[in-house]
């Protein structure tokens, strides 16, 4: 059994979709981040970085990760799927998960926060974070233009990671018409049974009442 501690973000939906590919059984604890509950003492054992998502394995001694990325790592390694064990391979997963992790998750997410949330809307910051994110969706394009999946030609962790995020890209204003290779690797992942257990559907168009409580809710989560 594996314990799940997440909340629905891109990152816990990546260890979702991973769980749910793998076939591990698994259980959910939900984090309120506007309580703070990733602050709390019990949780700070777990992670001492207090965010979103960490495991629990209890199959392994009752043993804790944290960091979305690593998890992936230890659970295609627990089970021996969608990360090869060696050679050039597996490397160039690792790199398209890092690519993820250090690019297009901080990147996108700080586009959403002086998109959306940010209470004074800073011209250059919104640009600048938006362009980035354009950027690094186009490289991903690039890539895809050459392979079905990020990684080559197998569907891999690098994938469960990178798709929760860019998913969201209309989240952050950005537009992906003109990346036909992206679009068409969101829908195929899209379909995938494993992918459409573990994501809920996208939420209705939010009013304005419902955006000015999402900023205010958004300012406890970045606390």
């Amino acid at each position: 059994m594996i314990e799940l501690y997440s909340a629905p973000t891109p990152n816990g939906m990546k260890i979702l979709i991973a769980l749910e590919e793998m076939g591990l059984e698994y259980r959910v604890h939900p984090i309120d981040l506007s309580k703070l509950e990733q602050k709390e003492p019990w949780y700070l054992k777990l992670n001492p970085n207090g965010r979103v998502p960490t495991i629990v394995d209890h199959a392994n001694k009752d043993f804790a990760v944290f960091e979305s990325g690593a998890i992936l790592i230890y659970l295609a390694e627990k089970t021996g799927r969608f990360l090869p064990r060696r050679g050039k391979q597996r490397s160039r997963v690792i790199q398209w998960l890092m690519f993820q992790m250090g690019g297009v998750g901080p990147m996108m997410g700080q586009a959403n926060v002086f998109f959306r949330y940010a209470p004074e809307k800073i011209p250059y910051a919104i640009e600048r974070y938006q362009r980035e994110t354009k950027r690094l969706l186009t490289v991903l394009d690039t890539q895809l233009k050459k392979h079905r999946f990020i990684a080559g030609r197998d569907y891999s962790i690098a994938d469960m990671a990178t798709w929760p995020w860019a998913m969201g890209h209309g989240w952050a204003g950005i537009e992906v018409d003109d990346l036909s290779n992206l679009r068409r690797w969101l829908e195929e992942v899209r379909q995938r049974p494993a992918v459409q257990r573990a994501v809920p559907p996208p939420p209705p168009v939010m009013d304005e009442t419902r955006l000015e409580q999402a900023v205010q809710g958004g300012q406890k989560i970045l606390a």
